[in-house]
């Protein structure tokens, strides 16, 4: 996985054969932050001056932000590897490309931008994960108390602040990391002070203030429910290293656990971490960090079941919550597993079920009774989690499992079967026309 690493369409590729049985063991390097990612390059378009990101991961929603912004008129080099250099001299239009939009849930970020940039936007409704499609109305109510005319017309958002927007003080009816994201680009350039109640506090929220403000933006508070932009004049281009993943590393270190392994993750942070760290404790895992590392081994031993709630961070993340599923799947015990952040967000419950995995969907909650196995059987991948979940079920499983429209995944980890690979797991990329016999 080097520098040359190409990021992966799913247009050929699309499924995933697992082989399931096999204890992973070994380390993995941790990539950047692809919810901190997208932030950031949208945030490029507040200014005239290049940006250079580094630690950018190698994955299809990456990809597709690049391509928005290339059709805005930014200049890129670099992509498709680890560092990334943007510049948006000049910015061509308001209206990004619907295809891509249709794509990616993450290109609602433009809004605030292009609003401070360019004084309008006209974005078509947005793509992404199924669960994902939820209301826009705290972005454009944020939006338009800083002083942008807003129409919506069929899913398309009209805006427009000819003469700039306008610090507000703005509290959301609800925590909304995007809306927190956006609404702090947007108050970077206008005139006076924004202050936005009951902000998000996620790591990602924390990277785009720090990013910001190395640009020469005035934010402070982020971190906390409630965060200041001080309006500048301009801002200026920067370098900067994005985070590391916290789902990423969540999500391996449950794939040693799911298969009583160990593993050490490196280039990571334990901090951002905590909730999950605290799950797999108490499903019985050895935990140990360090300052850019944490390892976790199983020492052979089945999982206990655990119960999970998700909530904003700190609380446990509701990005979490599909891999810990497949994990209490074939843990001792019974749990439950209550999702309070998106709803329709248990699409993969059903394709766990067809592996003779006992759940059962009640309302927002998933009631758990660990299976001693998991048999194989064909599954669709229904959003990025969601096949992350059952790529982690196929590794327990007996047989051959294979994960079909596995180009979900692509959009949120880099090159996955190689790093599973590395750790032990029989894994391998086919194309989506071919089948293999399995055990279901």
């Amino acid at each position: 996985m080097g520098p040359e690493t190409t990021i992966r369409t799913g247009e050929k590729l699309t499924s995933l054969v697992v082989e399931g049985g096999h204890r992973l063991a070994g380390r993995v390097d941790v990539e950047g932050n692809k919810n901190s990612a997208l932030p950031l390059l949208a945030a490029c378009l507040l200014t005239e001056e290049p940006c250079v990101l580094n630690n950018v991961p190698r994955i299809q929603d990456v990809q597709v932000m690049a391509d928005l912004l290339a059709g805005l008129g930014a200049d890129l080099s670099g992509v498709g590897t680890s560092t990334l250099r943007v510049r948006c001299a000049r910015v061509v239009g308001e209206e990004p490309d619907r295809r891509l939009v249709g794509r990616l849930r993450g290109s609602v970020l433009l809004c605030g931008p292009l609003l401070a940039r360019r004084g309008r936007v006209h974005l078509a409704p947005p793509g992404g994960d199924f669960p994902a499609r939820r209301t826009l109305s705290v972005h454009l109510q944020a939006l338009e108390a800083m002083g942008a005319d807003l129409k919506v017309e069929q899913g398309y958002v009209k805006a427009a602040a000819i003469h700039g927007l306008k610090g507000a003080h703005i509290t959301f009816p609800k925590v909304s990391v995007g809306a927190t994201e956006n609404l702090m680009m947007a108050a970077t350039l206008a005139k006076g002070t924004t202050i936005i109640e009951n902000a998000a506090r996620e790591p990602e929220v924390v990277d785009l203030a720090k990013y910001l403000n190395q640009m020469g933006a005035k934010i402070t508070g982020a971190g906390s429910t409630t965060i200041q932009i001080e309006g500048v004049e301009k801002l200026n281009g920067t370098h900067y290293a994005i985070l590391p993943d916290r789902i990423e590393t969540g999500t391996y270190l449950v794939a040693a656990a799911i298969t009583r392994g160990r593993v050490k993750l490196k280039d990571t942070d334990a901090n951002q971490l905590e909730a999950v760290l605290l799950k797999l404790e108490e499903a019985g895992a050895k935990i140990e960090i360090g300052e850019d590392w944490i390892s976790l081994d199983m020492e052979g031993r089945r999982p206990k079941a655990v119960n999970i709630r998700t909530a904003p961070y700190p609380a446990f993340p509701t990005d979490m919550q599909a891999q810990f599923t497949a994990l209490n799947s074939i843990a001792d015990g019974q749990a439950t597993i209550v999702e309070t952040v998106f709803e329709n967000r248990f699409m993969h419950v059903q394709e766990m079920q067809r592996m003779g995995a006992n759940l059962q969907i009640e309302g927002n909650t998933v009631v758990c009774k660990g299976q001693e196995k998991l048999t194989a059987a064909p599954v669709m991948a229904t959003d990025l989690r969601a096949s992350a979940c059952l790529v982690l079920a196929a590794l327990v499983a007996e047989g051959e499992t294979q994960v079909e429209r596995i180009y979900h995944i692509d959009r949120g980890y880099e090159c996955i079967e190689e790093k599973l690979q590395q750790l032990g797991a029989r894994i391998r990329r086919i194309p989506t026309q071919a089948r293999v016999a399995s055990n279901g």
